[in-house]
């Protein structure tokens, strides 16, 4: 069963255009997993420090395998350091 995830990214200011250019690696790597069906990276335009991802997966395998992978355990270990707050994670179901 597809896992949809939108997650909700929140940049200290100052940190801004370096998360965003980790961001984008994500994007880079994640999309050439076998179970990514879909990776987007949206920032938000009346606040530029909020970027968000809308991910599809083929299932929860390929996402628990996702967040094996070195670059995600890397960007999860550095996160604190660009973040303002916690992520927010949505796991939803598509409905139309």
């Amino acid at each position: 069963m597809e896992i949809n995830l939108t997650v909700i990214i929140k940049s200290k200011s100052e940190k801004r255009e370096e998360l965003k250019t980790i961001l984008l690696n994500l994007v880079e790597n994640s999309r050439k997993e076998a179970a990514c069906l879909q990776y987007d990276l949206h920032q938000n335009i009346e606040n530029p420090n909020v970027f968000i991802f809308h991910e599809i997966w083929e299932n929860k395998e390929g996402l628990d395998l996702h967040m094996k992978q070195l670059y995600f355990v890397k960007f999860s270990e550095v996160s604190d350091l660009y973040l303002d707050g916690e992520m927010t994670v949505y796991s939803t179901s598509k409905l139309g």
